[in-house]
């Protein structure tokens, strides 16, 4: 069995100076991962782990909760034309932390969808308590190649006008989680619009919720899923496979 990390962080300072990892993950069976960048310094770093590793890609953008980084919108485009840029994110909106500048975080979004149909490139859309907000802009703003509602939020609604859209929808480790209520908002997605992730180093799975996340946990994401939707742990690993290579055009 092989998975697709869709979406991870190994740009953060929690994985700095930690040796082999990526080896030891790719080995665990995750064969193909995403490195996300939130803000410049990050989307570099990004770039430089996909640079020397054959089977991590990276995405570039800055997120709503960096908005602080929008003058280095500019440098950031240059970033796009390596290779390995698979995505414009991890961009969007998001409230809960951010409530003083929501104007702001539209506007950089808005730039980043921009930038996202220029180099004809999907996103990877961060949302959180901006539902309507985040819909409405991207029925206003549609990014040609569409995208993923990375770590996507459980909410029914938000899933449903995602989907009619045509984004994919990932889900991370929170699935797991025993108050997490996500049975109904799995449901929901098509098979062929299913990618998992982890967002490592954070929402570890249970059962090892409170410990640093990595890639390596991806698969209790894939098996949370595999036993609600009834279908062999292999199928959902190879069809997360699949549509993850096809959004992100790998």
């Amino acid at each position: 069995m092989q998975f697709f990390d869709s979406h991870a962080h190994y740009n953060d300072e929690k994985f700095k100076n930690e040796e082999n990892i990526l080896e030891n993950i790719y080995n665990s069976g995750v064969t193909r991962l995403v490195c996300a960048g939130y803000n410049f310094v990050s989307s570099m770093k990004a770039i430089e782990l996909a640079k020397n590793y054959d089977f991590v890609y990276a995405t570039c953008g800055i997120s709503p909760n960096d908005v602080e980084d929008i003058d280095n919108l500019n440098k950031l485009e240059d970033l796009l034309k390596n290779k390995k840029v698979v995505a414009i994110g991890e961009i969007g909106l998001d409230y809960y932390w951010n409530k003083e500048n929501k104007e702001l975080q539209k506007k950089l979004f808005i730039k980043q969808i921009e930038l996202a149909n220029k180099y004809n490139l999907p996103i990877v859309i961060h949302t959180r308590e901006a539902s309507l907000d985040t819909i409405e802009i991207l029925k206003d703003y549609p990014c040609k190649r569409r995208g993923i509602f990375h770590c996507c939020p459980l909410n029914q609604e938000l899933i449903k006008a995602g989907i009619s859209l045509g984004y994919y929808i990932s889900f991370s480790g929170n699935i797991t989680f025993k108050n997490a209520k996500a049975d109904p908002c799995i449901d929901l997605v098509p098979l062929d619009k299913l990618l998992i992730e982890t967002d490592s180093p954070y929402l570890t799975p249970e059962p090892y919720r409170g410990t640093r996340n990595d890639s390596t946990k991806v698969k209790l994401v894939a098996k949370k899923i595999s036993n609600l939707k009834n279908i062999p742990l292999e199928e959902i690993a190879k069809l997360t496979y699949k549509n993850a290579n096809k959004i992100f055009n790998i």
